[in-house]
């Protein structure tokens, strides 16, 4: 049985997928916040059920006249906090499991952290590198048109994600004023800053996860200067974080990406290496480090582990092998269910993902904000706010952590989903 129809008549990714799914690390995860909700708990299903899932095709013309069609989702998980909120990726792995899960987890990040955000999440099943700039714009037109009908500056406000960026989201904010008559900046964030963009948006999620990182290795008590921090993942988040935690001192002993992998245990250079990835499209071949094979990335000693890449990628093999001591999720569900088990059985913490990478959403939100304003602040100003909210929502998932005795993951989501299932509990069913 093909994902699609799997889906629509009830198969495993609603009723019991794998634990090592993106949707079933999702569940697992809410599973184990379940016992910790009180009264709540009875409402938990509400989270295993996607309030609303759009599955469309995208059928663009190529550049040589030919017709190619693409299948694209928009997944509404919960909304009972708010407008949906969520990025949208092009990647060629796309599945609607994965995109269900994305979206479960901006229910949680949002909650998390207490923005007025329910959970939504986007994707095309594409390689962009295969497309021309022309396609790639027909395709992001094509697809925003088809989702057209569940998104808007009070229902969903789509963002930036694996392998989009501020064009995209022009594109988008673009063919959604075009098709309704209007004048929509909210409808999307992430902007270029002079369409209604924020300052600050481009480094936000790799900024949260550097002071996430300070704040966890504070309590710990782990000094950041002379700290090893191995990164996978050289994007938008990993590169940003790089930068950061070596200008506080720290060496960046180890980074993988899609192409390859390379280490250096006195620190690479995070601006040398910035630039070959620039020219060469990676970090392969890149003089100031030693090429290692992808897989011994895993092994390199390191005090901070920082997997930025995509989902699953932190198994229980590679978390029995980590030597680090404090793991920080720039990805989103980098981690599963048996690896927490294993890294939480070796004293390892996990500063999660919910908490962890929820710099970029944090400031999605003070664009929107500034959207409906039509005033907008310095960068220095969206900072400090993303530094005070996300310290705040740490320290409090921190102390419930220590309160339940649980790890901070599972801490994370009893108070995401406190917040979420009473929401929900107060709006009631309707009819």
């Amino acid at each position: 049985m093909n994902e699609r129809a799997s889906v629509l008549n009830g198969g495993v990714s609603y009723v019991r997928p794998s634990a090592t799914s993106p949707w079933g690390t999702f569940i697992a995860q809410v599973e184990r916040a379940a016992p910790f909700l009180g009264p709540l708990s009875y409402l938990t299903e509400t989270l295993r059920w996607p309030k609303r899932v759009l599955i469309v095709d995208v059928p663009i013309e190529m550049d040589d006249g030919s017709i190619g069609h693409f299948e694209g989702y928009r997944v509404q998980h919960n909304l009972s906090r708010g407008p949906g909120k969520g990025g949208v990726r092009f990647h060629p792995a796309v599945t609607l499991e994965e995109v269900m899960a994305l979206a479960g987890w901006m229910t949680v990040k949002n909650a998390a952290i207490n923005l007025p955000f329910g959970g939504a999440k986007g994707g095309v099943r594409i390689d962009p590198k295969a497309l021309s700039s022309k396609e790639l714009e027909r395709v992001t037109r094509r697809y925003t048109s088809e989702i057209g009908p569940i998104i808007g500056p009070q229902k969903d406000i789509p963002a930036p994600d694996v392998n989009t960026d501020a064009q995209i989201m022009a594109w988008m904010m673009d063919t959604y004023d075009m098709n309704t008559g209007l004048a929509s900046t909210g409808v999307v964030t992430g902007k270029p800053v002079h369409l209604g963009g924020s300052l600050g948006r481009v480094k936000a999620t790799g900024r949260g996860v550097f002071v996430v990182g300070c704040a966890a290795m504070r309590r710990l008590a782990m000094p950041v200067e002379g700290a090893r921090v191995a990164i996978q993942g050289f994007g938008n988040v990993g590169s940003v974080a790089a930068d950061l935690f070596a200008g506080a001192g720290a060496r960046i002993v180890a980074i993988q990406d899609s192409g390859g992998a390379i280490a250096n245990a006195n620190g690479l250079s995070i601006a040398e290496l910035a630039a070959h990835r620039h020219r060469e499209g990676g970090v392969s071949g890149f003089p100031g480090g030693e090429t290692i094979e992808r897989e011994a990335f895993w092994d390199i000693p390191c005090d901070v582990l920082i997997p930025a890449a995509l989902e699953g990628q932190l198994t229980a093999a590679r978390a029995a092998r980590t030597t680090a001591r404090l793991v920080l999720e720039g990805a989103n569900g980098p981690t599963v269910p048996e690896a927490d088990d294993i890294l939480a059985s070796r004293g390892i913490t996990v500063a999660p993902d919910v908490i962890c990478n929820a710099g970029g959403v944090t400031v999605s939100y003070f664009e929107w904000v500034q959207d409906f304003a039509s005033y907008f602040w310095t960068e220095d100003e969206i900072n400090d706010r993303l530094a005070r909210i996300v310290l705040d929502a740490f320290e409090h998932v921190w102390e419930m952590a220590a309160k339940r005795n649980v790890p901070l993951r599972t801490a994370a989501f009893i108070l995401a989903c406190e917040r979420i299932l009473k929401a929900h509990a107060e709006r009631g069913l309707y009819p």
